[in-house]
């Protein structure tokens, strides 16, 4: 007679509850990789090599930062080259994935963007990147130019002030006279799809 065929035993994850070698296709496979690192490592080789790699490339940034603050306290006074990029590295924000995120410029950009031909609207951003209230300064501008502005979310998912109109020329002057901060260096003007300097 044939032999009885025996249960196959599974090794499930203990983080996402699957067989492992359907993790990867589970619900977050980055908080299952250390776990299949150290129990079924014949399962996905690839992990183990990565884990090296970054363990390695560990090692030498600490190296690198240990090499670096050693030769900044030697040579506290001379160092000023040092000095700069440590406050471009402050500039620069590092976000999750390792992706960077610079700092965006102080400027205030004015678009004048015209609809059905004849109907104009003038696109006034930036103004909060100076620490100005946007909705304030959509009902400081409707009562000046006597026209509806309001606050509205851009293409870049960044909020902006559409007043109606073409007030592009004269609302230069009222920026810089209403809001001190904001110098007229750091106006901008979108012309035929180029920035222009206001001054």
């Amino acid at each position: 007679m044939a032999e009885k065929p025996q249960p196959v035993k599974v090794l499930y994850c203990s983080m996402c509850s699957l067989p492992a070698e359907y993790c990867e296709f589970g619900p977050d496979f980055e908080k299952c990789k250390p776990w299949l690192i150290k129990n079924a490592p014949d399962l996905y080789p690839h992990l183990l090599k990565e884990a090296n790699e970054k363990e390695a490339e560990k090692v030498s940034e600490q190296l690198q930062s240990a090499g670096i603050s050693s030769s900044a306290d030697g040579a506290a006074s001379s160092a000023q080259p040092g000095n700069t990029s440590l406050s471009k590295q402050e500039e620069v924000k590092r976000l999750p994935g390792g992706k960077i995120k610079k700092k965006e410029k102080q400027e205030v950009v004015i678009e004048k963007v015209v609809r059905n031909r004849r109907k104009c609207i003038t696109i006034v951003k930036g103004l909060d990147l100076f620490g100005i209230k946007l909705s304030d300064a959509s009902k400081k501008l409707g009562k000046k130019f006597a026209t509806g502005a309001s606050v509205v979310k851009g293409p870049t998912e960044k909020e902006q002030i559409d007043v109606q109109g073409d007030i592009s020329y004269d609302i230069v002057e009222y920026i810089t006279e209403t809001w001190p901060a904001v110098p007229e260096a750091a106006i901008f003007f979108i012309e035929d799809g180029k920035k222009v300097p206001a001054a």
